[in-house]
């Protein structure tokens, strides 16, 4: 219960955040804690999990304490340099293999890949499907490549460019990204686990839509006739988002929300 307390101002789970940290000590899953509810921790252990209890209440994010975040039930290295896979972006994982439904051995891009949450996400379903992933970072693109080693995913290649700029002039079926979208002055900035995570991944000039209008400005140069462009943008940004692609020329343009309810994806295709 003290533990508890001591997370309740800086954690929105602070009883799941206990357990993961325990856990994460004792070298064991979470269900071990309910097996074995009367084992003792060693006093290495102990001191261990105080440590990290304290990172924890000092507000830094458990995923980076842990090394780790699930993403698509994919256990993927995180690190400081990459944006924290998020729950809300599974959606558009799940818009964009809605999207490859009736199309075989597809060929996709992700744009800004942190992690590589999302390409690794739509290789593991689509064993058929060659992905290319990019971010600006060499050091992120290792990180990406590490978590394509650690899962076996060989339909999935890394490589460094900022944006379409080392990207191979061929057709894609699908092109995919999580820019970063916030408004360098958004007040949510300063809160929570962004706080602690490059704001290289989150934050983008023009209110927050350069990266976003720059990614549908120069798409249709790598999109086959009838491919289709999807982004995760910011709730506020999903009006914009579907002005700029309809001025650009997409068609069948539209938005989805996350799981909040927010407006969080947008999507066209290019003929």
């Amino acid at each position: 219960m003290a533990m508890r307390q001591r997370l309740l101002g800086a954690s929105d789970s602070p009883d799941l955040d206990v357990a993961l940290l325990l856990c994460h000590c004792l070298g064991k899953p979470r269900s071990y804690l309910y097996t074995w509810p009367e084992r003792e921790v060693e006093t290495a252990q102990a001191q261990q999990f105080l440590s990290l209890l304290d990172r924890r209440v000092a507000g830094e994010p458990i995923a980076h304490i842990l090394g780790e975040r699930d993403f698509w039930s994919l256990p993927l290295a995180v690190s400081p340099l990459t944006l924290i896979p998020r729950p809300d972006t599974e959606c558009l994982v799940e818009r964009a293999l809605a999207m490859l439904t009736s199309r075989a051995k597809p060929q996709i891009l992700d744009l800004g890949t942190g992690t590589g949450a999302i390409a690794l996400a739509l290789a593991s379903e689509r064993a058929d499907a060659l992905v290319l992933a990019s971010d600006f970072s060499a050091e992120v693109v290792s990180l990406a490549e590490q978590n394509r080693m650690a899962l076996g995913l060989t339909n999935v290649r890394l490589v460094c460019s900022n944006w379409f700029a080392a990207i191979p002039a061929q057709g894609f079926s699908l092109i995919v990204s999580n820019p970063p979208y916030i408004d360098a002055q958004d007040p949510h900035l300063s809160e929570g686990d962004v706080r602690f995570e490059p704001a290289s991944a989150l934050v983008a000039a023009n209110d927050g839509m350069a990266d976003l209008l720059s990614i549908i400005r120069e798409a249709p140069a790598y999109l086959l006739s009838g491919g289709e462009l999807l982004l995760e943008h910011g709730y506020q940004q999903g009006e914009l988002v579907r002005q700029a692609l309809i001025e650009r020329g997409f068609v069948d343009v539209a938005s989805q929300a996350d799981y909040g309810g927010n407006e969080r994806i947008s999507w066209g295709t290019w003929l």
